[in-house]
């Protein structure tokens, strides 16, 4: 098998992965979709099991949803995934604003931000200008958009509102930016595989919020007057063992050290066991593997904060995001933030 996936053009490389992961999450959904139908006609579990069951529901749709998103990206050349990426970015942003108030003096800020900074930063990725694009947001456009703002002569909660959308830009689309600037790289040996860059990203960013998420939801943490409710046995010892407090409850309920070193340690050894598609060495895929699994699971962490704060529980309210996209911004969140530190650890290690 090895020796015939190396005598596959690049190409034909990138294209076999795509049909591997479309096979396995066909047949996982379609395991899924029988599992409900089967709950449907005869519930057998109690409503812990459904509440599962619908989370893991969630998690499938939106690993669809990032796989045919890079599909179509990889199939239709850097060009177009670096559009498709605009694009995306937009509506995230868009997302982002409407569920955060403004006031009659934000609108000429946030037409520059529309439709001057995200297709400027889009076209800088294209043109594959990244000394220029790495700072053109936080130098450039952080200067621009409070002198716009002052001049709209509006000074009421002026730095909370330049702050909010200096930090909706910074996420949705300098974030979001590098993801197609990593098909743009160029590494010795490794000409057209850089699609398998951005899996490598996206897969283990996913794995780890995956398992950190079923860690948390499976062994729920068990307050201590309770905690001889846990099972007896190898199970029990188990939950008691990574069941344990939130650590930031007021922002996640879902989050403690414990679940997230384990999500940081198996999505770790899964980017690891990837090398063979990346340019990095065994090692090198797993130090990789780990600052993408951290900086994305806080990413995640920061936006739930936000969320707390805007007293919405997603980004798309009850699954209606507001902007047609479906709660896009809850699907990319944790990418937003692990692109840009991957990227650029890639390009300072490897002086690419």
């Amino acid at each position: 098998m090895n020796a015939f996936l190396r005598n596959l053009t690049p190409t034909q490389q990138v294209a076999a992965l795509f049909l591997i992961v479309f096979g396995v999450l066909t047949v996982v959904s379609i395991g899924t979709l029988l599992v409900g139908f089967r709950e449907r006609r005869n519930a057998a579990h109690g409503e812990a099991w459904l509440r599962e069951f619908t989370d893991f529901r969630a998690l499938l749709r939106t690993t669809w949803f990032m796989v045919v998103v890079f599909w179509i990206g990889w199939a239709l050349g850097p060009g177009v995934a670096t559009l498709l990426f605009a694009f995306i970015a937009f509506f995230a942003l868009r997302e982002f604003i409407t569920l955060s108030p403004t006031r009659r003096g934000d609108h000429r800020s946030l037409i520059l931000a529309f439709f001057v900074v995200l297709p400027v930063q889009f076209i800088l990725v294209g043109t594959a200008r990244f000394d220029l694009f790495t700072v053109f947001i936080p130098v450039y456009v952080f200067i621009a958009i409070p002198v716009v703002s002052a001049l709209a002569n509006d000074p009421s909660h002026f730095l909370e509102r330049n702050a909010k959308l200096q930090w909706g830009i910074m996420v949705c689309v300098y974030g979001m930016s590098h993801v197609p600037a990593l098909l743009l790289l160029s590494f010795p040996d490794y000409e057209g595989k850089s699609a398998f860059l951005v899996f490598f990203l996206v897969f283990v960013v996913q794995t780890c919020m995956v398992v950190q998420h079923l860690i948390a939801r499976r062994y729920a943490y068990l307050p201590a007057d309770t905690a001889d409710a846990a099972p007896s046995g190898p199970h029990g010892t188990l939950q008691r063992w990574l069941a344990r407090e939130p650590f930031a409850p007021n922002v996640s309920r879902s989050f403690n050290w414990v679940s997230w070193g384990v999500g940081m340690a198996i999505a770790s050894v899964v980017g690891a066991l990837l090398s063979f598609i990346t340019p990095f060495k065994f090692g090198q895929a797993l130090a990789m593997a780990l600052i993408a699994c951290v900086t994305g699971s806080m990413g995640h962490l920061v936006m739930k904060a936000l969320k707390r704060d805007r007293g919405i529980p997603n980004w798309g309210q009850k699954g209606v995001g507001v902007t047609g996209a479906n709660g896009l911004l809850d699907r990319v969140d944790a990418l937003c933030f692990a692109a840009p530190i991957f990227f650029h650890s890639v390009r300072w290690y490897f002086g690419v």
